[in-house]
């Protein structure tokens, strides 16, 4: 069965990810974690010493998102019903960051699905700093969902490459399961600044080639272009149901999202976004 981690935070944005999810796997058997984790506002050792009133404090928040966590369960069964899914619940006393370290480490999820934004949904920014930490730091796929993006089938997938990853099966796989579940078509799109590809890059190019022939794709190469004006010309040709990206340290994704200002990243994000770590 496939694992998928959804953090909820109770937000709207994180229900929003959590359907998204649900209806991205409706048709495979799936074993969901709902994850909710909580922290005191100050995290200090003297606080875990402190008096009784502040641990009757903290007894009140974890009951208060244990109800939340059951709430969301039966919204679940109520509204997505699905016989191929089954759940848990984990509500932990830890950061969401080490928390779901933790779980990698003990096997419990291939994928991560979240909301983009967090409980405070600043419109200035792109993603909450949780999922920023997440996107970086996870040793798993994680799928990103935008506030308020309604599912789509993904039909058409975006796949951004500059060749310069020596594609792994682990790479590809979560793109190659979805394709072949909704007979997508995955665009890879190399951007330059008119360049030619280098040896290496030419074969990393035909890696792609042998591992997505099972799959519908075209390659698209532009110039003149920096990733974000690629990206976004592209969606405007083409209706994207789905962006996916490898986070290698080495390559334009980490020049690409974790700029200080979304002044700098270039473009909105609109649809849902897949990210893969380069090394698990």
């Amino acid at each position: 069965m496939k694992k998928i981690l959804l953090p909820t935070d109770f937000s709207d944005n994180s229900w929003n990810a959590i359907k998204y999810a649900l209806q991205l796997y409706k048709n495979e058997k799936c074993n969901f974690t709902l994850l909710h984790t909580y922290t005191p506002v100050v995290y200090q050792v003297e606080y875990m010493q402190s008096s009784s009133a502040q641990l009757q404090v903290m007894n009140v928040v974890k009951e208060t998102a244990k109800k939340k966590l059951s709430e969301i369960q039966q919204k679940i069964n109520s509204e997505f019903s699905n016989s191929k899914h089954i759940f848990s619940k984990i509500l932990s006393f830890n950061t969401l960051t080490s928390e779901i370290e933790e779980l990698y480490q003990g096997n419990a999820m291939d994928i991560i699905v979240m909301g983009t934004k967090g409980a405070t949904g600043l419109k200035e920014v792109l993603f909450g700093s949780n999922t920023v930490h997440i996107l970086k730091r996870a040793k798993c796929p994680v799928l990103a969902v935008p506030s308020n993006f309604s599912f789509e089938t993904p039909h058409e997938i975006l796949f951004p490459s500059d060749y310069e990853i020596d594609f792994k099966n682990n790479h590809l796989q979560s793109i190659i399961d979805i394709a072949t579940v909704y007979h997508s078509r995955v665009n890879i799109l190399n951007a330059s600044y008119g360049y030619d590809l280098s040896e290496q890059q030419e074969n990393n190019r035909q890696k792609l080639e042998t591992q997505f022939k099972h799959v519908a794709h075209l390659f698209h190469s532009v110039s003149n272009q920096n990733v974000p004006e690629a990206i976004t010309k592209f969606q405007l040709k083409t209706r994207i149901n789905l962006l996916v990206m490898i986070n290698n340290k080495h390559s334009f994704f980490e020049n690409l999202f974790f700029k200080s200002t979304i002044n700098q990243i270039g473009f909105h994000l609109n649809v849902p976004f897949l990210v893969i770590p380069a090394k698990p």
